[in-house]
């Protein structure tokens, strides 16, 4: 470790931490304004998640309208659903077109606002063990975090893991079902990713089992010819959520049947107002349902214990695997860097304060994709934050403009 004092840099814009979706559209409206920002990434490419932590098989979920970032649509070539080799390539090309060249290989260790000076403070670290570490601090009046609701893989501990002898993977480390052809494998999660890993299984001839601990609402991905997504905002303009609720899930009766006789028994209130009140997504369905249906995919409830290539259940029933993919989810990881308690939760790492609301705190902290609305949610936030940004930056002109970024000094 360098143990010299860090090399400090005064920023004339905002700092905007995270080079995903978020960061890309929050510096891509800033630009657009005529507003610099530096990007600070840990990773060493942009939407480190999508290139480096998903399936193969991975599609937008929703239309590409909805998916859409902010001054910039998809190739009219590109199919309703991109595939994550197209979103990607759609993400290169959004930072190339505005000019955005995000700080890779940076990871910020801490930010905290120094009232003293009244700018935030962002030390990080970049480099490694082959070419050493160089410490960095950065002085900005406007901090965005843009690290998003997914940056950490949440792994639960289950009893007799070690006692297992199999395989044991989170989704960010599931690529193809092509490793596990043959095998018996336990997918522990029933949300969209456990769905369509089980599918993807199903396509590589392995044997796989679901987990299902919860209630959950599964839709077909296309209702009377339109997207489900894009017709339940359409219905919304002219219906309450309630009767909206009601329409989607008799037509998912009529489409998929009664989903409780396979052991997917739904939530007591409607799809949207559960996303609306706790974030929860339902599950598009893109096929599993019927491999369900037919047996390829079993379903089960929640894990008592593991044994040796063993899992008991809840219910007093054993059965034998070779592997378990934990589709189990991402959590955020604000408190672990950011030394603020007000507007984000130190339990969850989460706005305190509900969309659409939680998008500004105090003293020039914003944050982006933290919405629990996806890419949707991603655009409002940035556009907002960058008009927000404008209005100070017009009056701080002057000053923020002599903070030429290539100067630095000694902290």
């Amino acid at each position: 470790m360098n143990k010299s004092s860090p090399r400090c840099i005064c920023v004339p814009g905002p700092v905007i931490v995270g080079a995903g979706p978020s960061g890309l559209a929050t510096a891509a409206c800033l630009k657009e304004r005529g507003i610099p920002s530096i990007l600070l990434e840990r990773s060493n490419c942009i939407a480190s998640l999508w290139q480096l932590k998903t399936y193969d098989r991975l599609r937008l979920h929703l239309p590409k309208q909805f998916c859409e970032l902010p001054l910039m649509g998809f190739p009219s070539e590109f199919p309703t659903y991109p595939s994550k080799q197209q979103f990607v390539d759609y993400l290169e090309a959004y930072a190339k077109r505005f000019e955005i060249r995000p700080r890779f290989n940076e990871t910020v260790s801490q930010a905290e606002y120094d009232a003293t000076i009244r700018f935030w403070r962002v030390k990080t670290t970049v480099g490694g063990q082959k070419c050493g570490v160089e410490e960095m601090e950065y002085r900005c009046r406007w901090l965005v975090v843009a690290t998003g609701e997914n940056a950490e893989a949440v792994v639960p501990e289950i009893e007799g893991s070690d006692e297992f002898g199999g395989d044991i993977r989170h989704t960010s480390l599931y690529k193809s079902g092509e490793d596990f052809r043959g095998k018996r494998v336990l997918v522990v999660g029933c949300g969209n990713s456990g769905m369509e890993v089980c599918l993807d299984l199903c396509n590589h001839d392995a044997m796989p089992s679901l987990v299902v601990r919860d209630t959950v609402h599964v839709l077909p991905q296309e209702m009377l010819g339109k997207s489900t997504f894009g017709l339940s905002m359409w219905l919304l303009k002219w219906l309450p959520m309630r009767l909206v609720d009601k329409l989607l899930l008799v037509v998912s009766w009529l489409m998929l049947g009664d989903t409780a006789r396979f052991g997917l028994d739904r939530p007591l209130l409607g799809p949207l107002q559960l996303k609306n009140l706790s974030g929860k997504t339902p599950v598009l369905d893109a096929g599993t349902l019927a491999k369900i249906k037919s047996g390829h995919i079993r379903v089960f409830p929640g894990i008592k214990r593991l044994k040796r290539y063993a899992v008991e259940f809840v219910n007093g029933r054993c059965e034998n695997f070779d592997a378990i993919i934990l589709a189990t989810g991402y959590r955020s990881n604000v408190p672990s860097w950011l030394k603020e308690s007000e507007m984000f939760s130190r339990k969850d790492g989460l706005p305190r304060r509900p969309f659409p609301n939680g998008w500004k705190g105090e003293s020039g902290l914003y944050s982006v994709g933290f919405t629990k609305r996806g890419l949707l949610g991603v655009a409002m936030d940035a556009k907002r934050i960058a008009q927000d940004i404008e209005s100070c930056w017009k009056a701080k002109a002057p000053f923020a403009r002599s903070l030429l970024l290539p100067h630095s000094s000694s902290p």
